[in-house]
């Protein structure tokens, strides 16, 4: 009888357990924009489904527009205690909000998405974004007949400008002639502002725009005007079905997946991910059937080089806008270089003080 017990008693444990085990994760996600934005957001709400697919997550909580600064303390605040083991803070500005609420909570791991700060239960996660930039530069360059291409693009931070300038790389390693034109607007998320910014890059003669913006807006103006787009953060053909060529994508589902798992098995430390290409977490749309087969096969032929780490996007010689050498031949920037970028590549035409 004793032993029957002790089987049973064992048996009903490990069921828990399991039980336990394939609900363990319970994460949380403030998001800076709507998730229907069809970009940033958007992006990162695909990530969070791929993660809840995991047998050991069960269904997260998501809080969408949540302003950067003390709101969004309030609301990290508010998932930790309810309970969120996991929480993902999407946007560069609540980095400080993160540490500050991380201060309170131990016992919860916070991941957030493009800072700089940790702390024992902080990490850190982005992707190289600027590898599929550097891809849909040698497209935009190779199918320009103006020679001006157009650049919406939100604030002057080393995110931002290093995306232009890979783009820019990419651009000029097929037409030594284009010149990319930026124009800010000081939004991440505003339809009007970014529509009115991309209008005025076509107004001086741009055939190809691009843009780093939570909307497609930019898409819109150029669709509307019969000009190429390339978008951003999700596949936005959707909104430029004529002009769409492409857009460098997020795949946050291999950050997020990979971060539960940690967790879940009791392997999670602080660390700050920055995944390329080799590792899913950035890509390339599928190239628009518009673009030509020898254009196509340069840039398959490049992200298989940068992939297979036969390629760096930053590799020297590059000189900035004023023609002076930055990079010598032969070198590139180490992570913390292009981290910390605040300049502007040769063949660009911008301002990076508004």
């Amino acid at each position: 009888m004793k032993k029957f017990f002790l089987l049973f008693a064992t048996a009903i444990f490990l069921s828990l357990a399991f039980s336990g085990f394939a609900k363990e994760i319970k994460a949380g996600f403030i998001y800076v924009g709507p998730v229907g934005d069809g970009g940033w957001t958007y992006a990162h709400d695909l990530g969070r489904k791929e993660m809840e697919k995991l047998p050991f997550v069960g269904k997260s909580t998501y809080i969408e527009s949540v302003p950067e600064g003390s709101d969004a303390e309030r609301v990290i605040t508010s998932l930790a205690k309810k309970g969120h083991n996991l929480i993902f803070t999407t946007s560069f500005g609540f980095m400080d909000p993160t540490i500050n609420v991380a201060k309170r909570f131990k016992n919860v791991v916070f991941m957030h998405c493009s800072g700089y700060k940790t702390a024992e239960n902080v990490g850190t996660y982005f992707g190289r974004m600027y590898e599929p930039r550097y891809l849909s530069g040698i497209i935009a360059g190779s199918m320009t007949k103006s020679n001006i291409i157009g650049y919406v693009a939100a604030f002057p931070i080393p995110e931002v400008i290093r995306g232009i300038n890979a783009f820019t790389l990419g651009v000029r390693s097929v037409n030594k002639d284009a010149v990319v034109k930026v124009v800010w607007t000081q939004t991440w998320f505003d339809p009007g502002t970014e529509r009115n910014a991309a209008e005025s890059l076509l107004d001086v003669g741009a055939d190809v725009l691009a843009m780093h913006q939570d909307t497609p807006a930019t898409l819109q103006a150029a669709e509307n005007r019969g000009k190429y787009v390339i978008g951003y953060n999700s596949d936005m053909r959707s909104y430029a079905p004529k002009g769409f060529l492409t857009a460098p994508v997020w795949n946050w589902g291999a950050i997020y997946k990979y971060v539960a798992q940690k967790v879940n098995d009791g392997t999670w430390k602080s660390e700050q991910i920055w995944w390329g290409m080799d590792k899913g977490a950035v890509t390339l749309a599928p190239i628009s059937d518009k673009v030509p087969a020898e254009v196509v096969k340069k840039v398959m032929t490049a992200k298989e080089d940068i992939i297979n780490g036969k390629f760096q996007v930053f590799t020297g010689p590059i000189k900035d806008q004023s023609g002076k050498l930055v990079l010598e031949e032969g070198k590139t920037f180490t992570d913390g270089e292009l981290l910390g970028m605040n300049f502007f590549v040769e063949g660009v035409q911008g301002n990076l003080n508004n």
